[in-house]
């Protein structure tokens, strides 16, 4: 189940950047990730109405739901969809992939969890496979690029800090369905006063490249991405879940190639393997792919808390 959630996860994630690029029009970007979380809200919180799953929570559980939303539904999405407005989207999402190394140092300050030396020459041999693959772009940088690196990395600090608050919302029992639904819902209360301050522009594109992918980014890349990458998370860690996101360029680039005419050099294909060796090393050892220890439980080596 747990290769299950992560193939889920990299091949909608991945693909979830080139459907961006079809949201930024004339409809201002804040009410564009309105409408897309709105929506996901809608779909999950009514799914669970549906199979009868509890909703009612306390207000300290609100909380926690409101800041979930906060980072990871609303502020980060701002971040990322200026930041496409100045970068290419591949070097969007290989910037987003240094929450792999954001993940691993959040696990080692908020839950004083070692990092086995296996994942740290994992991470290394994956993001040095990024760094070849998108060589080009980095060395061609302006201040126009400068800005977009500036949101993008922001973008990516919070998401991950978002991340945290995910994983003790499902450390307190919370399942994922209603917690990633009301987070949604409190994300998309956040950015409507902006959208509609902000908002100049029309309310809505009624054009099959916005409508079409904003449909996509609803359903497949918050509703089912969200909720596998969120499952994942839980099931064993934020540090390892971040490792989809060492793919994603990857899956990026493979669209590019039969979307965009892209055409594959020698760098293109070692960083490729690179990133591939990258995961096989962290992800072949089914320790890292196993749950994590319930409270009480024995905990394995990589998994020791620090005295």
């Amino acid at each position: 189940m747990n290769a299950v959630l992560y193939a889920v996860t990299v091949l909608i994630w991945g693909s979830t950047w080139l459907a961006i690029k079809g949201q930024l029009g004339e409809v201002h970007p804040t009410a564009s990730i309105a409408y897309r979380f709105a929506l996901a809200a809608v779909l999950l919180l009514g799914w669970a109405l549906l199979r009868g799953l509890p909703l009612r929570y306390p207000l300290r559980v609100h909380r926690q739901f409101a800041l979930m939303g906060t980072l990871m539904f609303s502020t980060n999405f701002v971040c990322f969809y200026y930041a496409e407005q100045h970068l290419a989207t591949g070097l969007v999402s290989v910037i987003f992939a240094m929450s792999l190394l954001v993940n691993i140092a959040f696990a080692r300050l908020f839950h004083r969890r070692t990092i086995a030396p296996r994942v740290l020459v994992g991470a290394a041999i994956g993001l040095l496979g990024m760094g070849t693959v998108f060589w080009s772009e980095l060395t061609r940088l302006s201040s126009e690029s400068g800005r977009g690196i500036t949101l993008a990395l922001t973008g990516t600090l919070v998401f991950c800090l978002g991340n945290v608050v995910s994983g003790r919302t499902q450390a307190a029992g919370i399942p994922v369905v209603q917690s990633t639904g009301y987070a949604m819902a409190y994300g998309t209360l956040l950015l409507t006063p902006f959208a509609l301050f902000f908002g100049g522009g029309p309310a809505f594109e009624p054009t099959l490249a916005y409508t079409g992918s904003l449909l996509y980014l609803a359903v497949f890349g918050s509703v089912i991405g969200f909720s596998a990458y969120l499952t994942l998370l839980g099931r064993i860690g934020a540090e390892r879940a971040a490792y989809a996101t060492v793919l994603f360029p990857v899956v990026a680039l493979i669209l590019s190639t039969v979307y965009e005419n892209l055409h594959w050099s020698g760098r293109d294909l070692a960083g490729t393997a690179l990133i591939l060796l990258g995961n096989a090393v962290v992800l072949t050892s089914p320790a890292l792919l196993r749950r994590q220890p319930a409270p009480g439980e024995r905990r394995k080596p990589d998994m020791e808390p620090i005295n």
